[in-house]
């Protein structure tokens, strides 16, 4: 009886499109619904900072590798997974992401809280070996970004990009990216007040690379990755104090 619908249905052109059009639209409801209550469902996040410049280009670097391929940042509401990595993510944690890197592959475990848990020595053995820190990892070596002098000149522009899309720099961010870039991981230099200034005064100041008078591509990974989880304070858990 199926078979004779199905088939019977093939042979009719317009029958058969309907058919295709009503399927689709099942499933693009089941999509699109959701949208109608975001506004309910996202949490707010008062507390929410934008990336700075240096961790941008951090995030970008990180793309850019692939890192992205075997590191989730999305910490799923099943218990062993909150007992593992810390909290449950929320979707205002990604507010300013663009694009996303939630990840459904975890090779290497999921960095989601990354941030602050292991010190900048650390990652940036973590990186030049991985075997060095975790002898039965799997990770290549990324040595080079401590070669590599990073990028600046064009940091005003990612930022700007960044702003069309919806993340709220200011032009005084935009116009000051580079300086910006080379204040965070210069702490002593004449730049790193405006750091602090733009971005708040819990940002990370320092040589991420253990190097001062360089400014590479490790810092500006290794300042990306100690920020993960540390934009806002939304899904650490409220102590009484705090709810009173």
């Amino acid at each position: 009886m199926a078979e004779f619908f199905h088939r019977k249905l093939e042979r009719n052109a317009i029958g058969f499109v309907v058919a295709i059009v009503a399927v689709a639209s099942i499933g693009g409801l089941v999509e699109i619904a959701p949208l109608f209550t975001i506004d309910e469902t996202v949490e707010d996040a008062p507390d929410m900072r934008v990336y700075t410049p240096l961790e941008l280009a951090g995030r970008n670097i990180y793309i850019r590798e692939g890192c992205y391929a075997c590191h989730s940042q999305m910490i799923r509401t099943l218990r062993d997974e909150v007992e593992r990595y810390g909290p449950y993510s929320l979707a205002v944690e990604s507010k300013y992401d663009h694009p996303m890197l939630w990840g459904s592959k975890r090779t290497g475990p999921d960095i989601a809280r990354l941030g602050d848990k292991y010190s900048d020595a650390w990652h940036v053995a973590h990186l030049i070996n991985p075997r060095d820190v975790v002898p039965e990892s799997v990770m290549p070596k990324y040595g080079w970004l401590a070669r590599n002098a990073l990028r600046t000149d064009d940091l005003g522009l990612h930022l700007k990009a960044m702003s069309r899309v919806g993340v709220p720099y200011t032009q005084e961010m935009i116009d000051n990216a580079t300086n910006d870039a080379f204040g965070q991981a210069s702490p002593d230099s004449s730049f790193a007040g405006g750091v602090t200034e733009r971005y708040g005064e819990a940002t990370h100041v320092r040589a991420f690379d253990g190097d001062a008078a360089r400014l590479t591509e490790m810092d500006a990974l290794v300042a990306y990755l100690q920020i993960l989880g540390k934009l806002t304070d939304a899904a650490q858990p409220k102590t009484a104090s705090a709810e009173e």
